[in-house]
């Protein structure tokens, strides 16, 4: 059974103690045992991931499979339009903002690291049976960049980001890990020390990923200084670079979602499409757009076979290649699944799972598309003919293939300067964004559309500033790195019940339409008063009336049908108050002193399975324009008294409706629900 829209309005917002101190506490302790131990742990980490990697390299390769297939199915299926929120809300931000965001917080600073690098070293050293620097392997190293960048991992944050958002918005739980486990585990599992280990998995796993992310981001920021500016690679330049960007994160912080990380997402994604389009038309253009056709060809042709090509008759050196490549990426996007993934369910409110899972999938998948072609095509092509210098610095030195990219295009100190600048941001938009994720983990009585408050986003932004700086100066990055992906193996099967979650809901969904359409005898009229029902169609109400028509049509008829229910010894409410968390629509002026009332709510509950919730509430409309009398004043809006269930405004208005016919449109919609019951027994 599910909560209702603002069931959990009046809960208090507080610090989930359990999650924080816990979470606290096992990064405190990992930290310390990498920088205390640093080779013990590494070569430790290091035999573990081989292990892991050894063991379940299979799994790992029919899991992500899974992911990305289960995430399709339900976009191309009938659950498709299924809004992530009640029916009646539009999507939070415009498309242009949400898909900035999305490119920001799913690719970051990976795209500037790995751009020229992977291509380049899967043409120099490629897996086993091709040629070193041959054209087979230069055909291969954009395919295979694609594997690693492309839908598998979107796949992922497809799944958990719909699972999150679906069960905070649709279903009106926190936006939180444990939300979508509800189904399978129980409410007070999920309410109690279950949902609490899974929260704080989920914290330990962000602020990992973070910390080794900005870690090795920093660096390459550095080298970005260095080469253009001579500034010396150092330890106090590092922690200035970190120290800023911690700053940075925490202004961000205080502006919120919707202005700091939304605008900078904007600017980032504007200068990475200038910075792509400017190595396009100054580089070798024609072959350029040309190996970008095929590489999409060759991607989609192979994407089957390389799915599953797990190198099983390759012996060792396909198990290794395997081992440092395709699963370790696989394990990276599992770790990395919660932060982005709770972050792209907050952002998507409003959204159908067609929208959000096509767009999820598809929008960064094009752009990537681009990227790494043309940078990697670019680079690819310069040491096929002669640069032997720039293959050497990408394989050797992955954060400086950019840079030394850039040396072989005119307004090469301009370019490298917008690399820097463009990486800088995207390590505050991480450090922001895993902030407010971490944030709001770690808080008690969250609410499916609020935050955490900023003193806690702020505490955040400035602990992974701190772990990272700390990370710096003992080298411990690597290690942090290992902690990560063997976490990675873990939470994969929390994705696996998050599927399970979703399907069973999903069928719930369907089940709801199927009822909705049971034979009722919802009759306004028998055709003798059509009069009166035109006059109803035509009428466009002022607030008064229909606050009059709520006090004295709506309330009577519900207070009557909750009587007869109770009576009948099921558990009944009757909630006469403004709803305004209902819908932004929701007319916000109750004077309870003088009885207005602006919404009616009836709720009927039914032990374990979902309660039935009709209610009536005063919504302000705009006028149509046909009825405005241009030469008058007259009012530009009107009111209504629209019905809402559990999952949103039905859309009708009943302004009009005689008493009688109020009850039989909640009867009949009690009859809708008890039929969902009996569908789902």
């Amino acid at each position: 059974m599910y909560s209702s829209p603002s069931a959990d309005a009046t809960k208090p917002l507080t610090l989930n103690k359990t999650v924080f101190l816990g979470s606290a506490i096992i990064s405190i302790l990992l930290i310390i045992w990498t920088i205390a131990f640093p080779d013990y742990s590494e070569t430790l980490l290091s035999a573990s991931m081989a292990w892991v990697s050894e063991s379940f390299g299979w799994y790992y390769m029919l899991v992500v499979a899974a992911y990305s297939i289960f995430a399709l199915f339900v976009g191309f299926s009938k659950y498709g339009d299924i809004k992530l929120g009640q029916d009646h809300e539009k999507a939070q931000f415009p498309f242009l903002a949400w898909a900035a965001m999305l490119f920001s917080a799913g690719i970051g600073i990976d795209l500037l690291f790995f751009g020229a690098s992977e291509p380049l070293m899967h043409y120099l050293t490629p897996h086993t049976g091709l040629e070193p620097a041959s054209a087979e392997a230069m055909r291969e190293a954009l395919s295979q960049t694609f594997l690693h960048w492309g839908l598998h991992g979107w796949g992922i944050y497809a799944l958990i980001g719909m699972a999150l958002a679906y069960f905070a918005y649709r279903k009106n739980m926190p936006l939180a890990l444990r939300s979508p486990l509800t189904p399978i585990f129980g409410e007070r599992l999920i309410k109690g020390w279950l949902g609490d280990g899974i929260d704080t998995f989920g914290v330990v796993c962000t602020l990992m990923g973070i910390a080794t992310s900005l870690g090795i981001g920093v660096l390459q920021a550095n080298a970005g200084l260095t080469h253009v500016f001579g500034i010396e690679s150092s330890k106090m330049v590092q922690s200035l670079i970190i120290l800023g960007v911690v700053i940075a994160a925490a202004i961000s912080a205080m502006t919120g979602v919707e202005k700091g990380v939304r605008r900078l997402s904007e600017f980032n994604m504007l200068s990475s499409i200038l910075l792509l389009l400017a190595i396009l038309v100054l580089g070798n253009t024609v072959y350029l757009l040309n190996t970008f056709t095929q590489n999409i060809g060759q991607y989609f042709q192979t994407i089957v076979f390389k799915t599953f090509d797990v190198y099983a008759y390759d012996g060792k050196a396909g198990a290794d290649w395997k081992s440092g490549w395709t699963i370790f990426f696989w394990a990276w996007w599992v770790a990395w699944a919660p932060f982005v993934g709770l972050f792209i369910a907050r952002i998507s409110r409003g959204r159908t799972l067609r929208e959000f899972v096509f767009g999820v999938m598809f929008i960064p998948l094009g752009f990537i598309f681009a990227w790494f072609s043309i940078f990697g095509n670019s680079a690819i092509d310069l040491v096929a003919n002669g640069a032997t210098e720039l293959g050497e610095i990408a394989v050797n030195d992955a954060a400086m293939g950019m840079f030394a990219l850039f040396e072989y295009f005119p307004y090469s100190d301009i370019f490298s300067l917008a690399g820097v600048v463009i990486g800088l941001i995207f390590f505050v938009t991480s450090a922001d964004s895993g902030a407010l994720v971490l944030a709001n983990l770690s808080s008690r009585g969250m609410t499916n559309d609020t935050d955490a408050p900023v003193w806690l986003r702020l505490f955040w932004a400035a602990a992974t500033g701190l772990i990272t700086l700390g990370l710096l100066f003992a080298g411990g990055f690597a290690s942090l790195q290992s902690v990560s992906v063997i976490a990675g193996l873990p939470f994969s099967l929390i994705l696996v019940l998050y599927m399970m979650a979703m399907w069973k809901s999903l069928k719930e969904e369907g089940n709801k339409r199927k009822a909705s359409t049971v034979g009722t005898a919802n009759v306004l009229d028998s055709g003798k008063g059509w009069k009166a029902r035109l006059q109803r169609i035509v009428s466009f109400p002022s607030h008064k009336q229909v606050e009059r028509f709520l006090q004295t049509v709506v309330k009577p008829a519900m207070i009557e049908v909750e009587k007869e229910l109770k009576d009948g010894g099921l558990k009944t409410s009757l909630d006469i108050r403004n709803l305004a968390s209902i819908g932004k629509d929701i007319d916000a002026g109750i004077d309870e002193d003088d009885g207005q009332i602006d919404g009616v709510k009836l709720r009927v509950g039914h032990g374990d399975e979902d309660d039935f919730i009709y209610e009536v509430n005063l919504i302000k409309a705009e006028r149509p324009n046909f009825t405005l009398n241009t030469s008058s004043k007259q009012a530009e809006f009107y009111y209504r008294a629209e019905v809402f269930l559990s999952d949103g405004s039905q859309e009708y208005d009943l302004v009009g409706y005689t008493k009688e016919q109020v009850l039989v449109d909640i009867l009949h919609q009690y009859e809708c629900h008890m039929q969902y019951l009996h569908l789902e027994r």
